[in-house]
Order: structure tokens, then C-alpha cells, then sequence
């Protein structure tokens, strides 16, 4: 009985979330409210984080601690994925590509700052937002101070600072954004293809190595209930993500925000929609994209070109990040909920303390880099942004350093799992 309560209830969740996302997808493409379309799209990133347990900041650490490369496979596929689509789109005339300046002091100083944050929290931004939604208490503690680290830089006692870093930048002979492609000279779409194909070589001659080892196990659950109650291994779940950045990035641009996913300031958003007032509402974009041969301007150029920066001078609210953001924390409950695993376990005073502290160093650092995983690594390394390149490396390095010595205690582990 207890069994087919369980089976109930997960049905039930899946219909009612299936049915809201067809809903809500269609009253988008009717009414032309674009920014509606991060409802279900945020909702599908939670669950798939979750599904996948694709945190950024365990991936990283996972790699030294028990020489597991699964998770940061998981995220190379999201931006491998990503790459693809967002190559499709944009030769469609769809989405103009804008990938981050290199303002290389921000991305070293928030790198440091985010990689140390990371790990002390328990896990990145994203990271600590699904988690929160299903009852780990660190994460809960972590959400509720990384708006404070974020605001600290955006508007509080680091702002000047971070203005000041913001002026070393290094640009193009052109004036154009330092990317991949403008550094070889090669189109996106090939460099898109290149990295596609070394992927797929790299699959193959991993699956042909691992071939005696795979098993696969007679089970009478049907498709649909392995895919809602288990969960999915990380390139499954990276897979899934990098699919979804497609109509992310449609829907972000059309919203007036012309960049793929992100969290960090959906997160800071939210916060200070419930404590402040007075803002700039960015919901849709004020002029029509039209891709010409200006596009490789820096990304400020372009987007005040569009109309996509409100000139006022008072703080913004990006409407597609907050829906994105408070979907998110949703879609990660119901698919703990669907599996069984959501549950609210205690945690040790110390450990709730050095979350809190952690929360502010992931806040301050994806501020100082204008991004998180999420903004920087998913979607900046799929844009082939040179500057989140760099970001991501000090970042890994900063996790490991910090990993070793805080949850290590200075000793190497040569274990698997």
C-alpha cells in the first residue's frame, strides 16, 4: 500500500508539473510575454540539477577528493551541448551572440574569492539553491546570505572598488570583445563544431575502454519512472541542461537580456524586490536584435544599442532572472519530492557558521566576476568568452587549494568511486 502511495504521488507530481510547463510555454508564445517562458525553463534547471546532483563546486572538488571526474564531465557537457545550439541559433539570426569582456582583475579576484566561498557554503550559487529546496540546512544558511555578498559589491562598501578593477580591460585591435573566435580568427560555429567532435572521439574511446565493465540491469519500472525516481548520472543531467540553454538563451534575449542562463543576480533580484523599492523594470527587450557587422563590439556597446540598458541610474529588476531563480528552487523541490529525497537534516553549529561565512565569499566573488558557474562557466565557456576561460581556471584551482586544505586536512586521496 505504503508502494503505491509512493507511485501516486509521483505521478501526480508529474502531471501537474508537465501540464503547468505546456500551459505556461503556450500563454508565452500567445501573448508574446516571453520573460513567462523562464517559468518552465528555470523549473527544468532545477530538476535537472538536482536529477544529475550537478553542483559546480562539488564537481570541482570531487576530482581530488575521490578522483571522480563524472560531475565536471557533466558540466563540459552542458557546454559542449550548448555550444551546439547556441551555433544553430545564432546562424539563424536568431540571438546575437554576447560574450563577457575580459576585465581580467575582476575575474582573478572573484575567481579566488567564489573558489574559496564554494567550498566553505557547500556549494556554488546554483549549487546551493537546489540543495536548499531539498532541506540541506548549510545550503538554506548559504541562500540567505550570498545576496548580501552580492549586494556588498554591487551597491554597498566594495562597489568602488570593483568599479576600479572594472576599468582593467583587455579589448580586441578592434575594440571587440576578447573570445576565442576573435582571438584565432575563426568563426564560432567551426570552433563549436572542433570541440563537438573531440567530444564525441573522447565518448567513444572511453565507452570502447569501458566496454567489458558496462552491465546493463532487467528491471520490470517502466522508462518514465526510472527517469522521475532515480537519479540520472551527471552527463545525463549536463546533456539535459545544455538543451534547455537554447530556449534560455531565446527567451532571455526576448526579455531584454540578451545572455543564456545565469543566477547570480536572479538571486540578488529577489532579495531586493522584498527589502527596496523604486526600480528599473527589465522585462522585454525596447528595440527589436538585428544582427549586423557592429556585433563585435564590447557586450556594452551592443546592448545599449538594443536598448537593453535602461538609462536611469536607479537599480534594475531583470524580471526573466528572478522567474528563472524562484522556478529553479521549485522545479529542484519537486524532483526531490518525486524521488523521496527531500528531507530537512540537522547540522552541526560550526558547520552552519562556516556556511553563512561562505555565503557571503560566493556572493562577494560572483559579484566581483559579474557571474557564477552558471552565468560564467555554462553559458560563459559555451559563449568562448576569453575572460570566463579565465575565471573558470582560477576558480578550479582555488577549489582544489582550498578542498586540500579544509576538507582534506593537507592529505591526498587516491581512492575511487
Amino acid at each position: 500500500m505504503e508502494g503505491k502511495s509512493k507511485s501516486i504521488n509521483w505521478e501526480i507530481y508529474f502531471w501537474i508539473s508537465l501540464l503547468g510547463i505546456i500551459v505556461i510555454t503556450i500563454l508565452a508564445i500567445i501573448l508574446r510575454i516571453w520573460v513567462l517562458a523562464a517559468i518552465p525553463i528555470g523549473f527544468l534547471f532545477g530538476f535537472f540539477l538536482q536529477k544529475g546532483d550537478l553542483c559546480g563546486s562539488s564537481a570541482m572538488s570531487e576530482i581530488i577528493m575521490f578522483n571522480d571526474k563524472r560531475k565536471a564531465f557533466g558540466l563540459w557537457m552542458v557546454i559542449v551541448t550548448a555550444m551546439a545550439g547556441i551555433a544553430l541559433i545564432n546562424s539563424l539570426g536568431w540571438v546575437n551572440l554576447n560574450p563577457k569582456p575580459l576585465t581580467y582583475l575582476n575575474y582573478i579576484i572573484g575567481g579566488i574569492v567564489f573558489g574559496i566561498g564554494i567550498v566553505l557554503a557547500g556549494g556554488c550559487v546554483s549549487g546551493c539553491l537546489y540543495k536548499a529546496a531539498t532541506g540541506n540546512l548549510n545550503s538554506i544558511v548559504a541562500v540567505s546570505t550570498i545576496p548580501i555578498g552580492i549586494m556588498m559589491v554591487e551597491y554597498g562598501p566594495l562597489r568602488s572598488l570593483h568599479s576600479a578593477s572594472k576599468k582593467y580591460i583587455v579589448k580586441m585591435s578592434d575594440g571587440g570583445v576578447v573570445s576565442l573566435p576573435s582571438l584565432l580568427g575563426l568563426s564560432y560555429w567551426l570552433l563549436a563544431l572542433f570541440f563537438i567532435v573531440v567530444t564525441v572521439l573522447f565518448v567513444l574511446f572511453h565507452r570502447h575502454r569501458n566496454k567489458s565493465k558496462s552491465k546493463l540491469s532487467a528491471t520490470d519500472e517502466s522508462l518514465l519512472r526510472r527517469i522521475m525516481l532515480r537519479q540520472w548520472k551527471p552527463w545525463v543531467a549536463g546533456l539535459a541542461i545544455g538543451l534547455l540553454m537554447i530556449p534560455g538563451y531565446l527567451s532571455s534575449a526576448a526579455s531584454g537580456r540578451n545572455y543564456p542562463l545565469g543566477v547570480t543576480h536572479g538571486v540578488m533580484d529577489t532579495e531586493l524586490i522584498l527589502i527596496d523599492s523604486g526600480f528599473n523594470h527589465i522585462y522585454k527587450t525596447s528595440a527589436p536584435i538585428v544582427i549586423t557587422k557592429q556585433d563585435n563590439k564590447p557586450p556594452s556597446a551592443v546592448s545599449n544599442r538594443k536598448g537593453l540598458i535602461p538609462q536611469n541610474p536607479k537599480k534594475k529588476i531583470v524580471w526573466w532572472l528572478v522567474v528563472l531563480v524562484v522556478s529553479l528552487v521549485i522545479g529542484s523541490m519537486v524532483s526531490a519530492k518525486m524521488s523521496g529525497r527531500f528531507k530537512l537534516l540537522p547540522k552541526s553549529p560550526d558547520e552552519i557558521i562556516i556556511a553563512l561565512l561562505g555565503g557571503i565569499l560566493v556572493g562577494i566573488g560572483a559579484a566581483w566576476a559579474t557571474g557564477c558557474v552558471v552565468g560564467n562557466i555554462m553559458s560563459g565557456w559555451a559563449l568562448m568568452s576569453v575572460g570566463n576561460i579565465l575565471f573558470g581556471v582560477v576558480v578550479l584551482l582555488t577549489n582544489w587549494l582550498t578542498t586540500y586544505i579544509y576538507m582534506m586536512g593537507g592529505k591526498i586521496s587516491l581512492g575511487k568511486r
